[in-house]
């Protein structure tokens, strides 16, 4: 891949990863207290994905380690929020 196109990546990656606070800031206001949407770990994981595969090509070992770190977070906070909905269905 040519360093113009992975400079695409980086910058979709950053802007995926930069919505995910918008998406959380509009779920606030609307419930007028602070709110984290299922939206903002998808939106953190893809951007994450996308400025991790950018770092790898960079080979930054620092900011390949940042990226690496948060994603499993999201992950784990999808896998949460699936689980709560999961036994909330189970519970009507």
């Amino acid at each position: 891949m040519s360093d113009s196109l992975w400079l695409v990546v980086g910058i979709a990656g950053q802007l995926l990863f930069t919505s995910r606070f918008l998406v959380q800031w509009l779920a606030s206001e609307r419930r007028r207290e602070s709110v984290v949407p299922v939206a903002f770990w998808w939106l953190s994981l893809a951007g994450g994905l996308t400025l991790l595969t950018y770092a790898i090509f960079r080979k930054d070992p620092v900011f390949i380690a940042g990226q690496g770190m948060g994603i499993f977070i999201y992950l784990r906070n999808l896998m949460l929020l699936s689980r709560s909905t999961r036994e909330r269905a189970a519970c009507q």
